[in-house]
């Protein structure tokens, strides 16, 4: 009798370490005993995706700089989950160094992307303060002694009885460093690009996750793929055509708030972020041609939309048709290890890397993406690094950009004028 047992909220430990986890959602069976078990997972992973999406509309709100913290923290959590799978798996608790020496990599490999982007967001910051531009001139130097040191460490640390066991560790933590450090990285990235292109992919994601799982739940009937047996051809088909929809709603509401659709820089006179500039062509309304096929059908010739709109179809596609097979890779590598989810973090839903096993792979391609369809020179960085020249190479570079403009007629019709 289930009601004759006091409920309590426990403190559960795990190989994530200890998370409390809410009352109301541990209670739920002890509320409902008559309800079926798939309810109840449907309710709970309800609930904490509610409150997972409130989460991330707080820390959008609260800016770029807490976002990338969060990035951060989210970084760390998901190596700290894949490092412990790995020391269980091989019963690795004895190898001299190890877990200080993965750590160790992990700081180094962050040292160097962090570096780079200060590097390249804050230059005129870093050529303002000379510890800081000393470390910057010097910064790939010094990022690859750090990880010589802890690469001959690694030497040092190699025992003879344990050496295949001690090499497939340190293969373990580089792919791991791969796979979570270098594209949480690309997310940064896509960040400074304007924060529109961090929300929109990042809940296309989302959006595919929950709506093919509803579409699954209530008509899923085909199996998708044997490596995740809960997964439906009719969840998969349902949530591509949610997600593109969301994805140019999404994307229409988005681009016409400055906010969004600005670059994040630094600017040196508040020694802050700025968000703050005039509209690219991207986000601006222009008028489309509808095909003659869809003209009878909608009874619209043309309609208005944000050219950021036909982009985002693009991402919303991604999210939808190739975004799942992070997910899938990842049930691979779970059943590989015979474990159900990377750590129990958050109830219905695993661990933290369960729930970015999709986003990674979603910065990859939308950083790709922009380097590829969308970003040009950036004539600020450029017109701040030629201020750090000596006199003679500004001098140089004006002379020969003269010398250009006159032969293509531009500086003597600028002159007329």
């Amino acid at each position: 009798n289930t009601s004759s047992i006091p409920f309590q909220c426990p403190w559960r430990g795990s190989n994530s370490g200890a998370v409390l986890l809410p009352c109301f959602v541990l209670s739920f069976s002890n509320f409902f005993p008559s309800l079926w078990p798939r309810w109840k997972n449907w309710w709970v992973r309800g609930i904490l995706t509610l409150a997972m999406i409130t989460f991330f509309f707080i820390i959008i709100y609260l800016g770029p700089m807490v976002l990338m913290m969060i990035v951060m923290c989210v970084q760390i959590k998901c190596f700290h989950e894949i490092i412990t799978i790995g020391y269980n798996v091989y019963h690795s608790y004895d190898l001299p160094w190890f877990r200080t020496l993965s750590w160790y990599f992990l700081l180094c490999v962050n040292y160097f992307f962090y570096g780079e982007t200060v590097t390249d967001y804050f230059f005129t910051l870093v050529q303002r303060e000379e510890p800081l531009r000393i470390l910057s001139k010097y910064h790939r130097f010094i990022s690859f002694a750090l990880y010589l040191t802890g690469f001959c460490m690694f030497v040092l640390s190699l025992v003879k009885k344990h050496y295949r066991l001690q090499f497939y560790m340190f293969g373990w933590t580089h792919v791991t460093l791969l796979i979570v450090v270098t594209q949480s990285h690309l997310i940064i990235h896509n960040l400074f690009e304007g924060m529109i292109w961090f929300i929109v992919p990042i809940s296309c994601v989302i959006c595919n996750d929950i709506m093919a799982y509803m579409f699954g739940f209530f008509f899923g009937r085909t199996p998708l793929i044997k490596l995740s047996p809960k997964k439906t051809w009719e969840g998969f088909i349902g949530g591509f055509f949610a997600t593109v929809l969301f994805g140019l709603l999404l994307s229409y509401v988005m681009s016409g708030y400055r906010c969004f659709t600005c670059p994040v820089e630094f600017n040196n006179d508040t020694n802050s972020f700025t968000v703050d500039c005039e509209p690219s062509e991207l986000f601006q309304l222009q008028e489309y041609n509808i095909p003659l096929v869809l003209q009878s059908v909608v009874g619209w010739k043309t309609v208005r939309m944000y050219p950021f709109q036909i982009h985002s179809i693009a991402l919303s596609t991604f999210a939808s048709l190739i975004g799942p097979f992070g997910g899938f890779f990842a049930s691979g590598f779970k059943r590989a290890f015979k474990i159900k989810d990377f750590a129990n973090t958050i109830p219905g839903h695993g661990g933290i890397m369960d729930r970015f096993d999709c986003q990674y792979l979603m910065a990859t391609f939308v950083n790709v993406y922009i380097a590829s369809f969308i970003r040009g020179p950036n004539p600020s960085k450029l017109i701040q690094q030629f201020l750090t020249l000596r006199p003679d190479q500004q001098l140089h570079i004006f002379n020969t950009l003269k010398a250009h403009l006159v032969d293509k007629g531009m500086l003597g019709s600028l002159e007329d004028a």
